[in-house]
């Protein structure tokens, strides 16, 4: 007997109660957005640590985006049959041990290893909780169930970050990798204790995971945050450079700045949740196209603190982009759920080497930092068109045969 996702939901949401599965799973959200974003911060301190240049350091950040990519879809595969509560528990063993493995690294190297390694659980996490949060509520609250567990990734910028930050700079960088190990472990317990113990048996396989490689609406919606979410990424890479070299406020005035950025995409995240559960489709044309008016309007807002600390607030709230796309992927995938939920963070992160990739090309010709505002209006443009086709495609295919 095939046991489908409707069927898992019906019985994992009379079994627990949503509340807490959703905190648990937003703990080990929460574990990897500060590991992600840290990571970046870190990098003063460890690079003369461990006797490397800080541009070769920042290799490292390379190496996870890398591992998130390799690994989501690989684990996804792998995991097919393993009932989702086991494989969660999993990916988050992993995840700590990487990162224990990372506060105890003694050359370059090593590090780099460890923090590719320390990525491959990212996705395939993010995607497998998508589904089991989707999973206890109702299918008309799945958004809201999505957003809940993202939070836990947008309020480590606002908290864990700056948190790892000052353990790198007052007990030593290792702390801030120990850290994010001890969040991780924090996350198994709360899964053990929490999540759903009598799922379904799961009836996937990675041949009918692997199936979502073929179907086009997975692979569009893919397209759509790779190319449309790379505008949040083109302004949030240089927004600190921006602070500095433009609005000239001083190295003091970028957490602030940071800090409203975080701040908008935690309440991007709720917001979105509700919205997309009520305009699934309209909600990614709403956001790329308010992000990108709003990513022309940077330019002229680097002049002062005054106007750039609303707008970047506003701009971040474009970061919940991530929830609509993948509670469509639920629609769409069939019997690949699992796959393509997970692919959703590999295209992501792949947003988060176009956007840095294509800003600091517009940056090295001659235009300025403020020029990563155009660029992410540019791609938010092309998002928006590779979204049309997307829905386009859809009805379409939806349309009968004459």
């Amino acid at each position: 007997m095939r046991t489908t996702l409707s069927d898992t939901r019906s019985l994992g949401r009379a079994e627990t109660r949503p509340g807490i599965v959703h905190f648990a799973l937003a703990v080990g959200g929460f574990a990897i957005g500060t590991s992600e974003f840290a990571a970046m911060a870190l990098i003063p301190y460890f690079s003369p640590s461990l006797g490397i240049a800080e541009t070769t350091a920042s290799h490292v950040i390379s190496a996870y985006a890398l591992g998130v990519v390799i690994g989501a879809p690989v684990l996804a595969v792998l995991g097919a049959r393993w009932p989702r509560r086991t494989l969660l528990i999993a990916l988050m063993i992993v995840y700590a041990l990487a990162h224990v493995a990372s506060a105890f690294a003694q050359n370059y190297h090593g590090m780099l290893a460890y923090r590719f390694i320390s990525g491959l659980p990212h996705g395939a996490y993010f995607g497998v909780a998508a589904l089991m949060a989707a999973s206890v509520v109702p299918r008309e609250d799945r958004s809201k169930a999505v957003a809940r567990v993202m939070t836990g990734l947008t309020v480590a910028t606002v908290l864990g970050v700056p948190f790892a930050n000052v353990l790198g700079q007052t007990v030593g960088w290792r702390w801030g990798f120990g850290i994010v190990a001890v969040l991780a472990l924090l996350c198994v317990a709360l899964i053990w204790i929490y999540a759903p113990r009598d799922e379904a048996p799961r009836s996937g396989s990675p041949l009918s995971e692997l199936s979502a490689l073929g179907n086009r609406q997975v692979l569009l919606t893919l397209l759509t945050g790779a190319v449309g979410f790379g505008g949040f990424f083109a302004v949030y890479s240089y927004v600190a450079s921006t602070v500095i070299n433009v609005t000239q406020a001083g190295e003091a005035a970028v957490p602030f700045v940071l800090a409203a950025m975080g701040g908008g995409m935690v309440v991007g995240t709720l917001v979105v949740g509700w919205v997309a559960d009520r305009r699934p489709t309209l909600a990614p044309f709403a956001i790329m196209t308010i992000a990108g008016l709003l990513m022309l309007c940077y330019g002229p807002a680097t002049a002062s603190l005054v106007t750039l600390i609303p707008l970047v607030f506003l701009i971040g709230m474009s970061g919940a982009l991530s929830i609509p796309l993948q509670s469509r992927l639920m629609d769409v995938a069939g019997e690949a759920q699992t796959l393509a939920a997970a692919l959703n963070h590999s295209a992501f992160n792949i947003a988060n080497a176009i956007g840095p990739a294509v800003a600091a090309a517009a940056i090295s010709a001659g235009y300025g930092f403020q020029a990563s505002g155009y660029v992410g209006a540019l791609l938010s443009v092309a998002g928006i068109v590779c979204f049309a086709v997307t829905v386009a495609d859809a009805r379409r295919s939806a349309k009968p045969a004459r």
